[in-house]
């Protein structure tokens, strides 16, 4: 039984945002089919259409739907079940969907991890996750070589970012690569893609499970609340919720039009709303394995895409871009900002930039994590107020409470923004403790993720972000819990304490600084690139903190804590 069928006695939830939608909207409805189910129903409407393109090569629907069918024959014949969990460790590139849709076939779930993961972490999520398989991508094997031998993994699977490419184009990548990164051994535990997908050859499919919405689906990361890696449970439900939750607010959003993939398929946002919603809706993705941000005005001319949903440092990067004397943006959509608060001075200058080069767009917000599978609010087209993150998608709530007392707070006024949904997470993997402090049941009834950032709603019905509760840092649209940080530094033999802290900085918004107190008897100028070096290991490269500052002993407030405030302000230069 699911969690939002256990409790029936709820009282009706207040929505002043009821205006934007029809009935038919509001009281939206979730069909009982799988993500599979649903892709595999706009491949018999737009069988011809663009699916997915990738490095300028397109994959139809039926093609797509194809690819996806022989990988499932390959993971039936490795005994690939429903329920199984299955990793995939890749950057934007058409092999992740197709194992994405094969395993959702087969009721299987897909871990989603960061391939920029360290060699720790990855073996964590291996293990904490008891993958069975492992699809990651051949040019980071010397990431998991030391550690994939301590993991139950049964096979690792290698994909080449050329494996899509045509003929001209792989060659061309293969030399390119010459040199650059050490090949996988010939090992039984070890093979490439293309010999996998050769296992589907003159096989028949076996008969599928029967499953339906209610299914787990895929496995996400976040630290939540309380900043600590956690692996996040999703249901079919939820993305085919957030498809037609899409649709609605996206009017003007058709068949045959296109997303520009850049946030990664590991990301809620990127999978769901980029990727997902794209394929429901007979439009097509774009995928981007590695995105240049100093040539987005020259994707934008080549690609000509419809829609793009990205963090702020994304558009602060077109507006700076100078590659195209005459670039039309005539044919964008849709440009939506998430992940990190947008400045009204780059909401206008973005707006001015779409003004100046032809688009009727205007840049709006959106509101999510991973917990609700990413989009739980948006601004679209008329719906929108400039500052706010939009409204509750249909079919989703959101109430401003006091943490403390958990009772509503007024229009206007800041509280913990906390969500009611259909589309919220299962659960933490393997984490009652965490998951009953995140999902709790308030005294109407409801079930409510609790998120821990702050904000407020207005009369109408509109959502503005005021920031997080906790210490969390967003360094280029990437969440950074410094907890972990510190907890991997002073793993370190050399240190004592460690504190991390997010200061400014001018493209990534911020970045992390660490202070550090070391043992007696260790000297910074000896064991600063002994530091370094373990956190490259321990940490995924966005996690790593910018500067790392010695200090004698850390600022304290009258209670006895870390002064956070005085070590953000602080200048960061060592004690002598």
């Amino acid at each position: 039984m699911s969690i939002f069928d256990m409790f029936r006695v709820k009282k009706k939830l207040k929505a002043p945002w009821r205006k934007y939608y029809t009935d038919e909207e509001f009281n939206i409805k979730i069909p009982d089919i799988s993500l599979y189910d649903q892709v595999e129903k706009s491949t018999g409407k737009y069988p011809d259409y663009k699916a997915i393109e990738y490095m300028g090569k397109s994959i139809t629907y039926k093609k797509f739907m194809k690819l996806i069918d022989k990988a499932s024959i390959s993971l039936q014949k490795m005994n690939v079940k429903k329920g199984d969990i299955i990793t995939i460790c890749t950057p934007n590139i058409p092999e992740a969907l197709i194992i994405f849709y094969a395993l959702n076939k087969l009721g299987a779930i897909a871990n989603m991890l960061h391939p920029l993961s360290s060699e720790e972490e990855i073996k964590n999520s291996l293990l904490s996750t008891k993958s069975k398989y492992f699809f990651f991508v051949d040019m980071f094997y010397d990431k998991i070589k030391d550690v994939i031998f301590e993991t139950d993994v049964e096979k690792v699977i290698f994909i080449s970012p050329a494996d899509s490419l045509n003929i001209f184009m792989r060659l061309a990548y293969n030399i390119s690569q010459i040199g650059k990164y050490k090949r996988y051994p010939h090992h039984k535990l070890f093979m490439s893609y293309r010999k996998f997908m050769r296992l589907s050859l003159f096989t028949e499919s076996k008969p599928c499970p029967k499953f339906g919405r209610d299914t787990p689906a895929v496995i996400l990361h976040s630290g939540g609340t309380s900043g600590k890696p956690k692996n996040v449970v999703i249901q079919n439900r939820s993305f085919i919720l957030a498809a037609r939750q899409e649709q609605i607010m996206m009017k003007n959003l058709k068949a045959g039009d296109c997303c520009l993939a850049i946030m990664p398929n590991f990301h809620g946002f990127g999978l769901s709303v980029l990727m997902h919603t794209p394929l429901a809706l007979g439009c097509y993705s774009i995928l981007i394995p590695k995105f240049d941000s100093r040539k987005f005005d020259t994707l934008f001319k080549e690609t000509r895409a419809t829609c793009v949903l990205g963090v702020p440092t994304l558009y602060e990067a077109l507006i700076n871009c100078h590659n195209e004397k005459d670039l039309d943006l005539s044919f964008l959509k849709y440009v939506v900002s998430g992940g990190d608060l947008l400045s009204k001075k780059l909401e206008d200058d973005v707006n001015k930039f779409l003004k100046d080069h032809n688009s009727k767009a205007i840049i709006t917000q959106g509101y999510g994590l991973s917990e609700a599978l990413a989009a739980v609010t948006l601004a679209c087209d008329k719906i929108n107020k400039s500052g706010s993150v939009g409204i509750p998608l249909a079919g989703n709530y959101i109430k401003i409470i006091d943490p403390a007392t958990q009772k509503e707070r007024p229009y206007g006024k800041v509280g913990e923004i906390v969500i009611n949904s259909k589309a919220l997470m299962m659960g933490y993997l393997n984490d009652e403790s965490e998951t009953n402090t995140a999902l709790q049941v308030h005294k109407d009834g409801h079930v409510w993720l609790h998120t821990g950032d702050l904000g407020y709603m207005d009369s109408d019905g509109f959502i503005f972000y005021k920031g997080r509760q906790k210490r969390m840092i967003i360094t280029s649209g990437y969440n950074v819990y410094p907890s972990h940080v510190e907890e991997v530094i002073e793993a370190h033999p050399a240190v004592l304490q460690c504190t991390v802290v997010g200061v400014p900085h001018p493209y990534k918004q911020e970045v992390g600084r660490a202070f550090i107190v070391l043992n007696e008897g260790y000297h910074k100028l000896l064991v600063k690139s002994s530091i370094k070096e373990h956190c490259k290991k321990n940490l995924a490269k966005y996690m790593i903190p910018q500067d790392f500052v010695f200090r004698k002993k850390l600022p304290k407030t009258k209670l006895g804590k870390v002064d956070f405030k005085k070590l953000q302000e602080d200048s960061g230069e060592d004690d002598e």
